[in-house]
């Protein structure tokens, strides 16, 4: 198995975590050992959670010798956690080949650096995607290089980037995703399409979503509640696209504490948030900003009877993830001229 075929794999596990990261970018990591077997393939969860990096070292060890499973699991957060790998980690990754789709970075934050993590554990090579730019983070390549490491760089290049497209909008901005359930045969009305699996997915990504839009017609049908109650989360605020002021108050969205609603007939206001989730239908996407080019499909496992939607798109389908017994669809536009 080559460099791309282990890289493929950090980029799989970090697709599962993509945007539910935020403010935070989606990372996976691979860990071989001296033999060149897998020991672990891990990503980065949450924001405030380990890294990729920590979290592939955290079970690559454990692989090693299970005994240090139970003296993980008494780290009250990130930062044990490294202190108690970094005291009891026995050598046991000497040699080893870490896959990284994005540079380690050099930095001290909530933890020390993930460069100087690989360097203590004796890392002999590590494979990296996609390079860090970022003035606080950058150099963790160089560090590992001045230290003996064996580095190679740009593998798998242009997947690793595309994976970082978010976190980069984010940070310089704003980005913006379209989200849409769908049948296998593209019908988007009729009830309930999604799965369990799917809709709290969709909530997680609510929870984090500074703003969310959607369409008037779909308020005044659906009656939605557009919180993130399947997980316990915060609801976002509310930007109701529609030429229409007024609504019925005893829809539930209007009746979340804390939440505010805004409604009018441009959606100007929502590039100026940086994590903006778009919720609608078949109407909503056939007349979509161009500034927004990423669209989630989330695609049930059912045929309905009913006329699927009509689009003119061409789409690149970046990822697909399992949820479930269905799928989500992680696509972007190429019939926009920043894409063609």
């Amino acid at each position: 198995m080559g460099d791309e075929f282990y890289l493929s794999l950090a980029i799989d596990k970090a697709w599962d975590c993509q945007l539910l990261t935020y403010p935070n970018p989606a990372v996976g990591a691979v860990v071989l050992d001296e033999n060149g077997q897998i020991l672990s393939v891990a990503n980065h969860q949450m924001a405030g959670l380990p890294h990729a990096e920590l979290n592939a070292t955290k079970q690559a060890l454990e692989a090693k010798d299970s005994r240090l499973k139970e003296l993980f699991a008494t780290a009250k957060n990130t930062n044990d956690l490294y202190n108690l790998i970094i005291k009891n980690h026995q050598n046991l990754l000497k040699n080893s080949t870490y896959y990284v789709t994005l540079e380690p970075c050099a930095h001290y934050g909530r933890t020390p650096p993930c460069a100087s993590l690989l360097l203590a554990m004796g890392a002999k090579r590590v494979v990296i995607g996609s390079r860090d730019y970022g003035e606080h983070a950058k150099g963790g390549a160089e560090f590992l290089a001045q230290n003996g490491v064996e580095i190679k760089l740009d593998v798998c290049k242009a997947r690793c980037d595309e994976l970082l497209e978010p976190f980069l909008r984010w940070q310089s901005g704003n980005f913006t995703f379209f989200k849409i359930a769908l049948t296998q045969n593209g019908v988007a009305t009729g009830g309930v399409i999604s799965n369990l699996a799917s809709r709290t997915h969709t909530h997680h990504l609510r929870a984090l979503a500074e703003l969310m839009v959607v369409g008037g017609a779909t308020v005044c049908t659906d009656r939605p509640t557009l919180d993130a109650r399947l997980i316990s989360g915060r609801a976002p605020d509310i930007l109701i696209y529609s030429s229409k002021t007024e609504f019925d108050l005893q829809i539930p969205l209007f009746n979340i504490p804390n939440r505010k609603v805004e409604i009018s007939n441009s959606i100007e206001s929502a590039f100026k948030k940086s994590f903006v989730m778009i919720e609608g239908g078949e109407n909503f996407l056939k007349n979509l900003d161009s500034r927004v080019d990423w669209i989630l499909i989330y695609r049930s496992n059912e045929f309905k009877s009913m006329r699927g939607i009509s689009l003119d798109f061409r789409l690149k389908i970046m990822h697909k993830t399992t949820l479930g017994d269905g799928e989500l669809l992680w696509c972007k536009r190429l019939d926009l001229g920043i894409n063609a």
